[in-house]
Order: structure tokens, then C-alpha cells, then sequence
């Protein structure tokens, strides 16, 4: 049984770094290897992301508040202004947008198929177990 947190790793998280690394190539106009810096990656891995090749799981862009915190933080990334720290937390609240809205029963479902997505509740609590609401 995989937890929600590991479907998150496996799809969430390769989705918002897609989506981080168009923007940085694209809005930004950097090359893939200062991407792939700014976001902790290989060049390689930038390259995956902006052709579409990972991070296809889920539509980022189609979660309004989880879409534009990430063009938020992508932003922040690419003007230097926002420290480790401040990504991981910014990248944490993505993350619990995504799974408060329901985005990622689906998956969960794919990872577990006896899985009851209408009665499993964990992501979409107001205080989920593993992030703390201590913005």
C-alpha cells in the first residue's frame, strides 16, 4: 500500500518541477542547465520536464491556487529572492493544495485499486498529518 505522500513523490512533485522548468526555459529565457541549477536537478531532467517526458501525471496548470503559487515561486526562484528554506515550505503548500482539492485521489487510486477514494478523507482534512500549518 502506498502512502500519499509516496504517490505525491512519484507524480506531484515531477508535475510542479514540469511546470517550474517551463517556466524558467520559456518565461524566463534561461538555459536548462542554470533551470536545472536554481531547481537542484540535472540538465538532463530539465530537458525530460520541458519535453513533456515527466511530470505528465497531473495538469498543475489545471489547479488555479496550486497554478499560481508555482508561477508565484518560480518567479521568486528566478529573481533570486526567495531562499531554500522558503522553496521547500512554498513547494510543501503546493503540495497540500493539490491534495486538499482532491487532485490526487486518482492517483492514489492507480497506486492502490482497492483503495475507496470517496471515503479515503487523509488529503483533503484542513490539517493534514504531514504538513503543519505554520505559515
Amino acid at each position: 500500500m502506498s502512502m500519499p505522500c509516496e504517490v505525491a513523490v512519484k507524480s506531484l512533485v515531477p508535475a510542479i518541477r514540469a511546470l517550474m522548468a517551463k517556466e524558467l526555459t520559456q518565461t524566463h529565457k534561461l538555459k536548462q542547465d542554470e533551470t536545472a541549477r536554481l531547481l537542484g536537478i540535472t540538465q538532463a531532467a530539465v530537458s525530460k520536464y520541458t519535453s513533456q517526458i515527466r511530470g505528465r501525471a497531473l495538469n498543475i496548470e489545471k489547479i488555479r491556487e496550486a497554478h499560481a503559487m508555482t508561477l508565484d515561486m518560480t518567479n521568486l526562484l528566478a529573481k533570486g529572492q526567495i531562499s531554500r528554506t522558503e522553496l521547500v515550505k512554498k513547494f510543501c503548500s503546493v503540495c497540500r493544495v493539490v491534495r486538499q482539492k482532491g487532485a490526487m485521489c486518482q492517483l492514489c487510486k492507480r497506486s492502490n485499486p482497492s483503495l475507496d477514494v470517496k471515503q479515503c478523507l487523509v488529503c483533503m482534512s484542513e490539517n493534514p498529518l504531514c504538513a503543519p500549518n505554520d505559515e
